[in-house]
């Protein structure tokens, strides 16, 4: 497969038309068309259903519309890296994290690393664990931070950082469970629970919990804690989550009460071991763990 003709392939996904894309790219939509067939037999799958007013993705060629981007992104990242001055450090460092006060030790350090460095850019990218360890695997992201990622300790390297979270419930002020001090596994029968869709963090809880996840009464789910708190908020139920990862001030409808036996959570920050870091990304190493 070309790069340039996964390019043109997701200007037709995102154009929805083949005309369209032509158009865009400065293609005859002949030549086009071509191209994609072309890339159709090579792979020996229908990637297009072409319409008369509106060319969609198959199954197989949605499937290649993501794959296609990540090989593009790791091809930009990869020509950056290789286009780097032997004197300059510059570059991108990539960075994948979930919400928590981990990312804050990471501001701290882009900022550091901007006094000494200014031709470094840091690039941030929001995302629950499993998404996080799939980047760091693929090599589409640098460092990975998250809530205890459970990674295999042969193929990654990981530091703790200073920083832990506490498990609890975000809930509504005006709910009954509000003026308790502390939430235990019996005040979760029967009410309506927004939960995460992680699956280490499941497990975790359902230790706490001293029976099966399957038994809570799950009204939605979520894998970023902010839109979750939208559904708090218009009353359909309580979210499971970390505590200061919802700016809550005394205004706020909501409040967040934290479980008890005590839950807590560490943060890490990993990446790949025997990685060959760019300037950029080994500078932004030595300056979290000189900090650290």
């Amino acid at each position: 497969m070309e790069l340039r003709v996964l390019k043109y392939f997701l200007v037709v996904a995102r154009e929805e038309s083949i005309s369209a894309a032509a158009e865009a790219l400065h293609l005859s939509q002949p030549t086009l068309s071509r191209q994609l067939k072309d890339l159709e037999d090579e792979l020996g799958k229908t990637l297009l259903i072409r319409g008369s007013k509106k060319t969609t993705l198959t199954e197989d060629g949605m499937l290649l519309r993501r794959r296609a981007q990540e090989i593009l992104d790791l091809a930009q990242k990869t020509e950056a890296e290789l286009r780097q001055s032997g004197t300059n450090i510059s570059g991108d460092v990539w960075i994948g994290g979930g919400e928590s006060e981990g990312m804050r030790l990471i501001a701290k350090t882009a900022r550091q690393l901007q006094k000494d460095f200014p031709d470094i850019k840091i690039n941030l990218i929001s995302s629950n664990a499993p998404d996080i360890i799939e980047r760091l695997e693929k090599g589409l992201i640098d460092f990975g931070v998250g809530v205890g990622i459970n990674l295999n300790p042969t193929k990654y390297e990981s530091i703790w950082l200073p920083v832990t979270h506490i498990r609890g419930l975000l809930m509504r002020k005006d709910s009954p469970l509000a003026r308790r001090a502390a939430i235990t596994p019996t005040d979760l029968h029967g009410i309506p629970i927004i939960s995460p869709r992680n699956e280490d963090q499941r497990r975790d809880f359902e230790k706490w919990l001293g029976r099966k996840y399957e038994t809570l009464n799950i009204t939605a789910t979520f894998n970023l804690i902010y839109n979750a708190a939208f559904l708090v908020e218009e009353g359909v139920g309580y979210a499971l989550s970390l505590d200061r990862l919802i700016n809550i001030p005394e205004d706020h409808p909501l409040c967040f009460v934290p479980f008890y036996p005590r839950m807590e959570v560490k943060i890490n920050i990993a990446w790949k071991k025997h990685q060959v870091f760019s300037k950029a990304s080994q500078k932004f190493l030595d300056v979290i763990l000189n900090m650290l």
